[in-house]
């Protein structure tokens, strides 16, 4: 668990790496970002074996926050706001199990406000007819994605993939 004042981690898989990453970049209290991949068995996978399935890694961002500035319920807010979590391994039209909806929690408080806030939404309007397909599971390994995949709407431009941009 990490000591007040401190640098929090929160990792977020919710489709296409690119636009998860560009909806929490720019947030006050951000201090980096990563795509990478993580919640599978091998170490060190490339962009091309996690969309081939075989690894069982979700392309996630890694992000490093102060929760002096930005609370992790908020960050879960922007989460929830950027996809849509009642798809299965997929958003749009990326799908494999590499797309899928997760949050890997990284302390015993992340994950009871993680399964809180998905529970709150279940309840909602917005999703009472649907089921929240997220993943709530322990924070693994992270694997940084290759250069380019980082900051990728910086360098190319949006509209690459099916992740909502949310309004900062």
């Amino acid at each position: 668990m990490n000591e007040p004042g401190e640098l929090r981690k929160a990792t977020f898989a919710a489709g296409c790496f690119w636009g998860v990453e560009a909806a929490f970049r720019h947030v006050p209290g951000v201090i980096g970002t990563v795509a990478g991949y993580t919640g599978g068995s091998k170490p060190d996978p490339t962009y091309e074996q996690v969309c081939s399935g075989i690894t069982g890694h979700a392309e996630a961002v890694e992000i490093t926050f102060d929760p002096k500035v930005v609370s992790y319920e908020q960050l879960l807010d922007i989460f929830w706001k950027s996809h849509d979590p009642t798809q299965v391994n997929r958003q749009g039209p990326d799908i494999g199990t590499n797309y899928r909806s997760a949050i890997f929690y990284h302390s015993p408080e992340q994950k009871a406000a993680a399964e809180a806030s998905r529970d709150r939404l279940q309840k909602s309007a917005i999703y009472r007819e649907r089921m929240i397909a997220t993943e709530i599971v322990p924070a693994a390994e992270f694997w940084p994605a290759e250069e380019y995949h980082q900051q990728y709407y910086e360098k190319c431009g949006r509209g690459y993939c099916a992740t909502r941009q949310v309004d900062e």
